[in-house]
């Protein structure tokens, strides 16, 4: 594809104190092989107190206010401020891994039947911190999908990059997926890029989930064309702070109870599966998470195929799992409250 025939692309970012992860995020986004006037930065703020919004305007970028703070209302407000062909949904704390990672992600498009592509990995890195290293080898930031099925991302354990029913098209340097009711991966986050048009045609409200959009026209049309890259993008995650994975989980279940509560996730998930393996899944997490040797032998299989002691982490990752959810949904009875971004930071 020559220079002049590359789409544009509106990056769309949600950011809350995120100094720490996003002057390398933008450096090594702006160090692309793509043309930079083609390329737009918009950034739904939740009221920075550190060097976020210098680091943004540095790298000219647009900032919107988003008073409700999190990612998904962040990235629901930006998406109103896209004019461009194509939406990459970046988080603060993701890395492209090379200098042609974005000439790589647009090239699906050239089919019209393709809606999003995504990296099909997220890098490794020997430097990256453990839990860093653990996320990208089971290809997730929460285990318990490893059990539901409904992962994303390159498992070094399964040797798959999902195990939700699809059909599936080599296509040299992507795979053409087709999704059906049958299930749904957790795509949409962390460096996949959508055209404009199909996301707004989506009329979402003040939040923005990624795989609702994927939901409603599975809904409409029965089924939905995505790219799985065949590149990775890298996820710093939590690197190696176990308080800040904690934290993280703790957040995903409140925001859970609150948004099932406020009905803010509009689409109906109780048609569909959520994953290949969700039917049996959700038992065979607790019981694995409780006999505790289940999750030893995997954590050395998935040593025996990538020899890092990262893999280890997978034993205290299922268990403040389990116990934070368990918590979180009993709590959820009496306090539906989001978890407040007091105080939050990348």
């Amino acid at each position: 594809m020559q220079e002049n025939d590359l789409p544009t692309i509106s990056v769309c970012m949600a950011t809350l104190n995120a100094e720490a992860v996003l002057g390398e995020c933008l450096e090594r986004l702006y160090a692309q092989d793509y043309p930079k006037e083609k390329i737009e930065l918009l950034v739904g703020d939740g009221g920075s107190q550190d060097k976020t919004i210098t680091i943004t305007k540095k790298y000219g970028g647009k900032v919107f206010h988003n008073p409700l703070k999190t990612a998904e209302s962040g990235k629901a407000i930006v998406l109103k401020h896209v004019q461009n062909d194509l939406v990459l949904i970046l988080d603060s704390d993701n890395f492209l891994p090379d200098n042609n990672w974005i000439k790589k992600m647009v090239k699906p498009f050239s089919d019209p039947e393709i809606k999003l592509s995504e990296p099909i990995k997220y890098t490794w890195r020997k430097e990256g911190g453990y839990i860093e290293r653990y996320c990208a080898l089971i290809g997730m930031n929460d285990p318990l999908c490893l059990f539901l099925g409904n992962y994303d991302r390159w498992n070094y354990l399964t040797q798959k990059w999902t195990s939700v029913f699809h059909e599936e098209e080599d296509k040299e340097d992507y795979l053409k997926i087709k999704l059906t009711k049958a299930g749904i991966p957790t795509v949409g986050a962390n460096g996949t890029i959508f055209r404009r048009d199909f996301l707004q045609s989506a009329n979402i409200g003040s939040y923005l989930f990624d795989i609702d959009i994927i939901a409603k026209e599975i809904a409409k049309k029965g089924f939905v064309h995505i790219a799985k890259v065949k590149t990775g993008i890298i996820h710093t995650f939590c690197e190696a702070n176990f308080r800040k994975f904690i934290k993280k989980q703790q957040r995903r279940i409140k925001d859970y109870t609150f948004h099932k509560k406020n009905k803010s996730r509009v689409f109906d998930w109780n048609k569909f599966e959520i994953g290949g393996e969700s039917s049996l899944g959700l038992l065979k997490f607790v019981l694995y998470s409780v006999l505790i040797f289940p999750l030893l032998i995997q954590s050395i299989i998935g040593y025996s195929r990538k020899k890092d002691l990262a893999w280890f982490f997978h034993i205290p990752a299922c268990w403040v799992t389990l116990i934070v959810y368990s918590w979180g949904k009993i709590e959820g009875i009496f306090n539906q409250e989001e978890m407040s971004r007091k105080n939050w930071k990348q």
